[in-house]
């Protein structure tokens, strides 16, 4: 018997799929991967959202009526460790990062392609898994942080589901990481330096440097918790020995650093759509370089100022209120640059600036309470109240959230050739602020109050402050229903875009949009000037 193989070419024309159906198969290019990732993560957005709309529907009242307690601790873990580790994340990396880094520095693909559809597959089972625990075991009911001791005393088989999913997304956002790293370094067309690259580039760089120092550490802790839960084993558990402590010090040094790795990557999104709206070159590239890599060195020294309350020693919150406070510098330099590259600027008043110029705004209110909650005597007092909670989701929705939007509204047309419908993405935005900041601004009076986090019952006095919170919440779920007719309608009957209907000059937008599989026809373009609006218009 004698076997006969197929040529290369041959295989891939009868085997590969195509149109449509590319986005439902194993696809090495960057292109497919990048948009498996955004409709990956949009799904799992609903669905934390559902889950967050079930949460406001339980604090309407101050008593346990729509669910019981045990069910709202479950849907509170689901509800953080989905946004979290199933949207956010993938989306402003994994989303954005494999579209546009390969054209970024004039590559065909990234450095790893397999690798790069292997990090992107470990994500729908894991997210699968995560959710089916609610329906067939129950969930974890430890929240998104899955502390011992109460991780130890909840029921066990939701717990360890929960950790194995979070491992599958560890293991995700390490071969992601690792494959832009080499992507970056490496396949950097010929002529092309490091100070040449889009600000884009900058961001990612530095946040994959931080997913692959960190994440192994919360994989480690985990896998350690795993064994206290299933084997018994005193690593953390207090009544055989465990240090419950020794878990929040490497909880938190992969969980603050995740900070970043969701909103470093904003940063450069933000900064590729600012300069294109405005028609004026990106302020201060070089200081926003070195900001970038600042936040990077920065943000792996200050994890301890989640701890102030742990009986952490005097010394310790000493270092750890001064390494926080200083992190709001380079951070402070990107939000001067940013306003330096509107002033004057020849602004578009479109969706995609709107909600750029919405998460500014909301960003430095973010940073400013996280300046505040810094300072121990202030922190120790809001540290377990919805003031944190009002603080995190001005930085990570107010923030991240709002540019994933942006940038759908910006890099639309690249994915379809179409653009969206600006009254229905203005629509979409006013909605959405006008929610967003309905829902968390109060919550910031209801910390200061006393009203503890994480708790589905609460004292009769903060009902109608829960009441409007829930009201904007329900108006951020209403703002969804445009965007979706929005994106869907546009793809099929959606005006013509052309292939650059922003006349922007990063490379992405100097070939076809949508581009063809190898990005460009003929030799990457070599863009020394990828915000040089001004210079040569």
């Amino acid at each position: 018997m004698t076997l006969t193989l197929l040529p290369k070419k041959t295989i891939s024309k009868n085997f590969q799929p195509t149109g449509w159906l590319r986005y439902l198969s194993f696809s090495v290019d960057h292109k497919v991967i990048g948009l498996q990732y955004l409709v990956c993560g949009f799904f799992f957005y609903f669905v934390g959202g559902a889950l967050a709309g079930m949460i406001r529907t339980e604090l309407v009242s101050p008593m346990s009526d729509f669910m019981s307690r045990e069910n709202y601790n479950e849907v509170l873990t689901l509800h953080g460790t989905i946004m979290i580790f199933l949207w956010i994340v993938p989306v402003v990396n994994g989303a954005f990062g494999n579209y546009l880094i390969p054209f970024y520095v004039g590559a065909r693909d990234m450095a790893f392609p397999r690798l790069n559809a292997v990090a992107f597959w470990l994500i729908p089972p894991a997210g699968l898994l995560l959710i089916s625990s609610y329906f067939i075991t129950g969930a974890a009911q430890s929240g998104w942080t899955a502390y011992p001791p109460l991780s130890l005393t909840t029921p066990a088989t939701g717990q360890i589901i929960w950790i194995l999913s979070v491992l599958l997304l560890g293991g995700s956002s390490i071969f992601g990481g690792v494959n832009f790293i080499a992507t970056i370094i490496k396949l950097r067309r010929p002529g092309l330096t490091l100070m040449q690259m889009p600000m884009y580039c900058w961001a990612m760089l530095g946040t994959s440097i931080l997913v692959v120092l960190s994440t192994p550490v919360l994989a480690g802790t985990l896998i350690l918790l795993s064994f206290d839960i299933v084997a018994h084993t005193g690593f953390f558990n207090p009544s055989l020995g465990g240090n419950v402590v020794v878990y929040q010090h490497l909880f938190w040094f992969y969980s603050h650093p995740a900070v970043y790795i969701m909103v470093l990557p904003v940063f450069g999104l933000v900064s590729e759509i600012l300069p294109v709206h405005a028609r004026k070159p990106l302020f201060g590239y070089t200081s926003m370089v070195y900001s970038i890599m600042t936040i990077v060195v920065l943000g792996l020294v200050v994890w301890a100022h989640h701890m102030f309350t742990s009986g952490t020693p005097p010394w310790m919150r000493l270092f750890f209120t001064i390494a926080t406070s200083f992190i709001a510098v380079p951070t402070g330099i990107k939000f001067f640059n940013w306003l330096a590259t509107l002033w004057a600027g020849k602004i578009a008043l479109n969706s995609a600036m709107f909600f750029s110029c919405a998460f500014i705004l909301h960003f430095v209110f973010g940073g400013i309470t996280g300046v505040a909650l810094a300072q121990v005597p202030f922190d120790v007092h809001v540290h377990d109240t919805y003031f944190v909670v009002g603080h995190f989701h001005y930085i990570v929705y107010g923030g991240s959230v709002f540019i994933i939007f942006a940038s759908i509204y910006h890099w639309y047309p690249k994915f379809t050739g179409r653009l969206l419908n600006e009254k229905l993405g203005k629509i979409h935005f006013f909605l959405t602020l006008i929610g967003f900041n309905l829902c968390f601004a109060p919550q910031h009076w209801l910390g200061l109050n006393g009203m503890p986090r994480r708790v589905a019952e609460y004292d009769s006095q903060f009902t109608l402050i829960n009441q409007v919170s829930s009201v904007g919440a329900l108006l951020m779920a209403i703002s969804t229903l445009p965007f979706l007719w929005n994106v869907i309608v546009s793809a099929f009957n959606g005006e013509i875009a052309g292939n650059n209907p922003w006349k922007a000059f990063t490379p992405e937008w100097l070939t076809t949009s949508p581009p063809p599989v190898e990005n460009w026809k003929g030799v990457a373009p070599h863009v020394e000037e990828p915000y040089g609006y001004g210079l040569y218009t």
